[in-house]
């Protein structure tokens, strides 16, 4: 018991989070906090933050001392009881203890998730088709909402390319780790033959950048095109131009959405994916890891995957960087990927909390 609560000090500094929250409380009681209503919002919504972290931690140190009044009171009887919940308390501060990884100025926010095909024909199409339901069915279990801003259907089957907004908090945090190209292994139900196959694609993420931040983006950059969309959405969505196609001129970046039967919505969705992809480039060309604008795309084939998915002859899925693996496919596609996160986390920690 006295390493559980050793351990919940060291995982959250309870201390500074509460000292920074009276602070902020105290800026936001100012008279002029609202001049500026930007930067005053962003204040509100890490009071907010703070507010919930501290709550939550809060709760699980009531817990302790609930646990270890029962200890001093055990006869022998609830060792069991107290067993289950010691587990249960451990757990819990195993998902903190991931939670607290996640401090990018990001983060906390919400994301864009991008699926491309990439080399491998219908059967990399249905492969893409599987990481969006894959993404999406991780998102429900975490309790995050999502919205599917734009998607291009295959020629036979899956999907050429889809972009989602998934909002939540930490959304981007835990993201920003499935980045890279994804490889699939299986025998193709798309083969005549039923050989086996090797598919690839492309998960790119995105944070989603306030328009007020460091990506401004004024009128005369852009082009703006109006056309009918070509999903699904009914009668009205094909009689009516509501799909926008935003160029930016000084790039050549071309962002489209079809989603909504608003073409304003859609033309504020296109803007916040332009937005995240300016931020990415900025965000490159700052690391000097590209020199031209067409390089933000890693080559989707062979040698360049960061995770392998297994179904034939064997079953298995790989992270080749943090070397993390399950031999449960079907509960991975499922949505169940919380494992690689945690790992992958956990490698790139400089000083992984002890």
């Amino acid at each position: 018991m006295s390493q559980l609560t050793t351990r919940s000090r060291s995982i959250f500094d309870f201390a500074s989070k509460k000292q920074e929250l009276i602070s902020l409380k105290q800026e936001s009681e100012n008279q002029e906090f609202w001049n500026n209503p930007d930067s005053a919002q962003k204040t509100m919504k890490r009071i907010a933050r703070l507010e919930d972290q501290l709550n939550e931690w809060e709760r699980i140190a009531a817990e302790l001392d609930g646990l270890k009044s029962l200890l001093e009171l055990d006869d022998g009887s609830l060792t069991e009881e107290l067993d289950a919940s010691v587990t249960k308390l451990e757990a819990t501060l195993a998902e903190k203890e991931v939670s607290i990884l996640l401090s990018g100025r990001y983060d906390p926010g919400n994301a864009l998730l991008a699926i491309h095909a990439g080399a491998g024909g219908t059967d990399s199409q249905d492969w893409a088709a599987m990481l969006e339901r894959m993404y999406l069915r991780w998102a429900e279990l975490k309790g995050y909402k999502t919205e599917i801003l734009d998607r291009t259907a295959g020629e036979e089957a899956g999907l050429k390319s889809v972009t989602i907004s998934v909002q939540g908090n930490l959304a981007y945090g835990y993201l920003r780790c499935e980045k890279g190209v994804h490889r699939l292994v299986r025998l193709s139900p798309f083969d005549a033959a039923h050989r086996r196959h090797t598919s690839f694609a492309l998960v790119e993420v995105l944070p989603e950048i306030e328009e007020n931040d460091e990506v401004i983006i004024h009128p005369e950059d852009i082009e703006i095109e109006v056309y009918k969309s070509s999903g699904a959405g009914g009668q009205n969505v094909q009689k009516n131009m509501t799909a926008v196609r935003i160029i930016h001129l000084a790039t050549g970046l071309v962002v489209t959405c079809q989603n909504e039967r608003s073409q304003t919505q859609n033309r504020e969705s296109a803007l916040k994916v332009l937005r995240a992809r300016l931020f990415e480039i900025q965000q490159q060309e700052r690391d000097e890891e590209v020199s031209e604008l067409k390089g933000e795309f890693k080559k989707v084939e062979w040698g360049s995957q960061i995770r392998s998915y297994v179904l034939h002859p064997y079953q298995m899925v790989k992270d080749h960087r943090s070397e993390f693996e399950t031999g449960n496919t079907q509960s991975v596609l499922d949505g169940h990927i919380d494992g690689f996160i945690e790992a992958y986390l956990k490698m790139k920690k400089p000083n992984p909390v002890s």
